[in-house]
């Protein structure tokens, strides 16, 4: 199966990078408070990402960005750290690859909130591939 267009490419990589997420983070929690892991993971985001805008001269000054912008960047930073001390402290308890499969209960919550709030109308085929997802998380969770 392949696609041509840009976002496959990084969404391929994304799936990648939060794969090894749940592994190497897995592995560094044992022994450590989850949320205190969270928060060095949080700092090694900060550097790395101010290191990678600023050398491929992207940096800009964010106080000159719209208030609407701030807000709704603010709300996301508030639900990404609500969602990794969630999964830290979930990953800690559980196996890595039921958290995982389960954490991407999340695909369908966007495209139900994609439909309601953003107005994305998904296909019937894209619908059906939701709902597969979907199945997939319940089986998972239901499992003895």
């Amino acid at each position: 199966m392949t696609n041509s267009s840009p976002w496959f490419f990084w969404a391929v990589l994304s799936a990648v990078f939060a794969a090894l997420t749940a592994i190497f983070a897995k592995i560094g929690i044992q022994g450590v408070d989850s949320d205190l892991a969270t928060l060095v993971r949080t700092g090694i985001i900060i550097v790395v990402l101010s290191a990678f805008v600023w050398s491929t001269g992207k940096w800009s000054n964010p106080f000159e960005l719209p208030a609407r912008t701030w807000l709704f960047l603010g709300l996301s930073g508030l639900a990404t750290g609500a969602s990794w001390v969630c999964y830290f402290r979930a990953l800690q308890v559980g196996e890595a690859s039921k958290v995982a499969p389960v954490d991407k209960l999340s695909l369908v919550l966007v495209a139900l909130f994609a439909f309601a709030f953003l107005g994305e109308r998904p296909s019937l085929r894209e619908w059906s591939g939701i709902a597969m997802v979907a199945g997939g998380v319940l089986v998972l969770a239901l499992k003895r």
